[in-house]
């Protein structure tokens, strides 16, 4: 499991960005980049004071990566640059995200097959170590963190009352 996605040069391009990200007061939530036609990084960050990201918050950080970027150059030929929140239905990608959304419903995928299946979602218990306990079906399991490729958080009403 990582903050990064689709892309070759993730670690060294959140290695250059996450202290700026960090500086301005934000924490990098994931970091994507999709081709499509033209290529697109993907930045999400979250404030670290709790409040909701908006628009304004998406161009500073916007504003400050574009010239770090431009300046360091780890993405060879042209890109479009995308910050954003990570929405209500927010992928989980650190540890602590498992034990901060306790309770909430979550969808993951492992890079392998545990159990018969590599798809599970259910109700997330939190964690134990760097084990991901959720409730499936009636069924509690425990997955290795490290075996986790994709996680996010299922919009429902109980994730809409989390404040």
């Amino acid at each position: 499991m990582s903050l990064v996605a689709d892309t070759k040069d993730a670690g060294r391009i959140v290695a250059l960005i996450e202290p700026t990200i960090t500086s301005l007061g934000y924490k990098l939530v994931r970091v994507a980049m999709r081709i499509e036609g033209k290529s697109t990084l993907q930045v999400m960050v979250e404030r670290t004071d709790g409040r909701n990201v908006d628009l304004e918050d998406c161009a500073t950080v916007s504003q400050a990566l574009s010239v770090l970027l431009d300046v360091k150059g780890p993405i060879s030929g042209s890109y479009h640059l995308e910050v954003s929140s990570p929405g209500v239905d927010r992928p989980l990608t650190r540890l602590e995200d498992f034990e901060r959304f306790a309770g909430c419903e979550v969808k993951l995928e492992l890079v392998a097959m545990q159990d018969g299946r590599r798809r599970f979602r259910g109700r997330l218990l939190g964690l134990d170590s760097v084990m991901v306990r959720m409730n499936c079906e009636g069924q509690v399991v425990s997955l290795p963190f490290d075996a986790i490729c994709k996680a996010k958080l299922v919009m429902t009403d109980d994730l809409l009352a989390t404040p």
